[in-house]
């Protein structure tokens, strides 16, 4: 089978029309027919090859949404015609520590959807069953995209981190990662702080779900809450006074990195005295993400998104890299 797609030749190139060969469907896999593809930051980094790891023709696109046409032999928990997204994540061993103890995310062996194989940016994609998610008939086929990257990657660290109802969680950047957080973490039942340099976006963020807002350059605003979150979480990939971070947290508290900031400086004793931690976390296992769909339909929670036809890729890249995006993009098949 002929797959249509866009691929760039390399870094920095524009998309271009590009058919490839599907390949044998193996027992284990579903093909995906695309109708909704979003199109996140990383996409924009393996373009450019920012990371090191982009093979040439490069298809993007990891936050697919479509209906499955067609199941390898052994699968039997999904059927033809059901609608499924596929993540950042295509496929694990399943047979590893990680994988057998339900963190398939953290497989060493894990299939990505985008390194060194074709994504979304298409007609169709493949992915192991156990990575083809079914969506919920009460969220919108056309906005959900996002949340197979962008969302499970914030819903994620409240689990991981045994985040209660009763705690206060702060977001750092109110971008396409941080829009996503505010909505999870209202609705989980927290108190939230929303910072940001930007002071006009305290009436969005806060309509997303924050409780106080916080101008992440007024020193002395950051001062005034030390001590009072149990966590933070960065969904930058700017550098900060992280030391300024870790003030704010209370004893216990952890700093969760979900953005790719660069090396940053901290005191360790700043860790030792409140018993404070630093983390991260890649997405969400396959199970993870189930719930975080669930959770959605339960709460009525959505990106917030701008659409552009498939064929308007570049166009859709453009605007994306002028920061321009509010706060996620979705391209249409």
């Amino acid at each position: 089978m002929k797959i249509q797609a866009y691929a760039a030749a390399s870094p920095k190139a524009a998309f271009e029309p590009f058919e490839y060969e599907a390949g044998e469907l193996r027992a284990d896999d579903v093909l995906v027919e695309v109708e909704h593809c979003g199109l996140c930051h990383s996409d924009l980094s393996m373009l450019n090859n920012d990371w090191g790891r982009t093979a040439y023709p490069f298809v993007g696109g990891h936050e697919g949404v479509g209906k499955i046409v067609a199941i390898g032999d052994h699968v039997t928990h999904l059927k033809v015609d059901q609608h499924v997204g596929v993540g950042w994540f295509s496929g694990s061993c399943m047979h590893c520590q990680e994988c057998m103890s339900g963190h398939h995310n953290r497989c060493g062996t894990v299939e990505e959807t985008i390194v060194n194989r074709h994504g979304g940016f298409a007609s169709h994609v493949l992915c192991k069953a156990e990575w083809a998610l079914p969506i919920p008939e009460a969220l919108d086929a056309s906005k959900v995209g996002p949340l197979f990257c962008g969302g499970l990657t914030v819903f994620n660290p409240l689990v991981q981190n045994n985040i209660r109802p009763t705690q206060r969680v702060g977001v750092i950047g109110i971008g396409g990662l941080g829009h996503l957080a505010l909505q999870f973490s209202n609705k989980w039942g927290c108190e939230v702080t929303a910072f940001s340099t930007s002071p006009d976006k305290e009436a969005e963020a806060r309509k997303l779900g924050a409780h106080h807002f916080v101008n992440s350059k007024d020193e002395s605003a950051l001062k005034k809450i030390a001590g009072s979150l149990d966590m933070v979480l960065v969904a930058v990939n700017v550098g900060l006074d992280w030391s300024a971070y870790l003030n704010i947290l209370r004893p216990g508290g952890v700093l969760h990195f979900v953005g790719a900031a660069p090396t940053s400086e901290f005191i360790p004793f700043q860790l030792i005295g409140g018993q404070k931690s630093i983390s991260g976390s890649p997405l969400g296992s396959p199970a993870t993400a189930v719930d975080m769909l669930e959770f959605c339909a339960r709460h009525d929670l959505a990106p917030v998104t701008e659409h552009f036809p498939l064929a308007q890729i570049n166009e859709a890249f453009e605007h994306l890299e002028s920061g321009k995006a509010r706060y996620r993009i979705v391209l249409d098949n």
